[in-house]
């Protein structure tokens, strides 16, 4: 490229010079500093004794050559077509420099146009790409912050939405509900923290609902007690109605010490505390010693007994005062429901390490609505708060427990007006 603006600016001047031999230094001039600027050269026209004889505005680091003559040495090596050659100009620059030169002829003498490379311009080509280079890498720069800033909180959006749902459900609210997210961990976590709310709303509402039965369950025998008392010690109730009332006194505190007793029972079930000491006995034993307890009111509602005239043995590997408290349960139970000169059934089953235990009574039975509430706390049937005043709807929800703490289930059918049954397995042998 610069090759050809010599030529071009050599062929220039040598017309010039040949069209107007005393004017051509004015034009010349311009035509230099006019190529100087757009090839970013310096322009420097040398007579044949090394003088210069026209330049271009001289760069800072070759002002030195005006003061110079050009060695014969060093203009021997240009020729007549543009030329490129590596000088250090008689020692004015610590290296060699690369320039193009051509000689020409226009008004007689020869002359030398050289071409030199301007550092200063290299110097604001470099400058001009440093600065489009840090112009480009802040616009980068500046993009990249923006998109991670937009994409961490997208990111981060459901962390912070999740933050502030635990924080309600903290202070007890536990309606929230996170919606559905694009991503799939995320989306799995809400479902997981969804399921969590649901479930601490359940608890909530069981905890709520236990202590306003429990809160139910003492104020009622107490406000017996408290009436009772209260009577009796300022007169009101009649001397030969005291002892009426006083056993009607005894009555509520039994019923107190039962209701204390049990909930203290499923809360060390509950909290682990309560461990089985297992053991090696036969079925039928909690059985018999409970039908002997309920002996007076078997015989009071003539009610018999069926299924315990079985000749093989069937066992159990389980704590025994545990099953006891169970069978007394269930067969308090039934003794309350069946009807007057109904029966009372057992039966026994094997599968594999579990005997499976039926226990059934006669009578109106249960509907379907009932059956999926028999094992909830302080659930009592209509029919159980008309036949026993007595019971704290704690029974059964205590036989469940001890049950699954030995790694059994129960169940629960019935047939309306005919009978009402009780299965329950426990293993008969140790399988640790």
């Amino acid at each position: 490229m610069i090759k050809k603006s010599v030529a071009n600016i050599t062929n220039s001047i040598s017309n010039t010079m040949m069209s107007t031999p005393e004017k051509w230094k004015t034009p010349t001039q311009i035509k230099l500093n006019e190529y100087s600027k757009n090839s970013g050269t310096d322009m420097i026209v040398f007579s044949n004794d090394g003088s210069i004889v026209i330049c271009s505005s001289l760069s800072e680091d070759i002002e030195g050559l005006k003061y110079r003559v050009l060695n014969k040495e060093i203009m021997d090596l240009y020729g007549s077509d543009p030329t490129s050659v590596g000088t250090d100009f008689d020692g004015l620059f610590d290296k060699e420099i690369s320039t193009i030169g051509q000689k020409f002829k226009g008004n007689g003498p020869e002359y030398i146009l050289i071409a030199i490379p301007s550092s200063t311009s290299n110097n604001h080509y470099t400058r001009d790409i440093m600065e489009i280079f840090t112009l480009s890498a802040v616009i980068v720069l500046i993009i990249s912050l923006v998109i991670i800033y937009l994409t961490s909180i997208k990111i981060t959006a459901p962390i912070h939405e999740m933050a502030d749902a635990a924080q309600k459900i903290g202070r007890g609210d536990f309606d929230i509900q996170l919606p559905e997210y694009a991503e799939s961990e995320y989306n799995d976590l809400a479902s997981a923290f969804n399921e969590m709310a649901s479930s601490l709303k359940s608890y909530d509402t069981m905890r709520n609902s236990f202590i306003a039965n429990v809160s139910h369950e003492l104020r009622t025998p107490m406000t017996s007690i408290g009436g009772f008392v209260d009577g009796l010690l300022d007169n009101t109730i009649p001397k030969e109605e005291q002892k009426h009332y006083l056993k009607i006194i005894s009555s509520e505190v039994h019923r107190l010490t039962r209701l204390v007793r049990s909930m203290l029972n499923l809360a060390k079930i509950e909290a682990g505390e309560l461990k089985p000491n297992f053991s090696n006995f036969s079925v039928l034993d909690p059985i018999v010693d409970t039908l002997v307890t309920f002996e007076k009111r078997l015989e009071e509602k003539n009610i018999e007994v069926r299924g315990l005239d079985t000749d093989k043995r069937y066992n159990l590997w389980a704590d025994c005062d545990l099953i006891h408290q169970v069978v007394y349960n269930l067969l308090e139970n039934a003794i309350k429901f069946v009807d007057p000169g109904g029966y009372i059934s057992f039966h026994f089953e094997e599968v594999g390490y579990l005997t499976v235990i039926y226990i059934r009574n006669s009578g109106e039975g249960l509907s379907q609505e009932e059956l999926s509430l028999v094992f909830d706390r302080f659930y009592k049937t209509d029919k159980s708060r008309g036949i026993d005043a007595t019971g704290v709807g704690l029974g059964l929800n205590i036989v469940r427990s001890i049950i699954k703490l030995h790694g059994g289930k129960i169940q629960v059918r019935s047939v309306l007006n005919e009978y009402t049954e009780f299965m329950f397995s426990l293993p008969n042998k140790d399988i640790t």
